[in-house]
């Protein structure tokens, strides 16, 4: 049972779309590594746990499928903001927040960075 719930989990895998604007933050990397957590050894990991997993692949091929927007459909496609679905992806696109976070930081950050030999990633290691 657990090679079947494996192989099902696989192809929900490779129908899971990866947005590359969203770097480090997809749905679909997150969902493939817990996938390869969750199975290391492949079709022979025993699962502790078989309803609560057919649970989660329920729950994921819901949300992969549309299943809770085509069984409640909207009447806009915007929010009560009018913002559309694609304004929403634009401004969640990982370069636009990086742009977003670096307009926050004041004046003498920004030196800082400029001119320190280090960058700030380096400082936390």
């Amino acid at each position: 049972m657990a090679a079947t719930r494996y192989r099902r989990f696989l192809k929900l895998c490779e129908e899971w779309p990866v947005e590359e604007t969203k770097r480090h933050r997809d749905l679909g990397v997150f969902l493939r590594q817990r996938v390869a957590q969750a199975f290391r050894e492949g079709e022979n990991t025993q699962i502790a746990d078989p309803e609560t997993c057919d649970r989660m692949y329920e729950s994921l091929v819901r949300i992969h499928t549309n299943y809770y927007k085509n069984k409640y459909p909207r009447l806009k496609d915007t929010s009560f903001t009018g913002v559309t679905v694609e304004d929403c992806k634009m401004i969640l696109a990982t370069d636009v927040l990086k742009q977003m976070e670096d307009m926050k930081k004041g004046t003498w950050k920004k030196l800082l960075e400029r001119f320190s030999a280090k960058k700030p990633e380096e400082d936390s290691k």
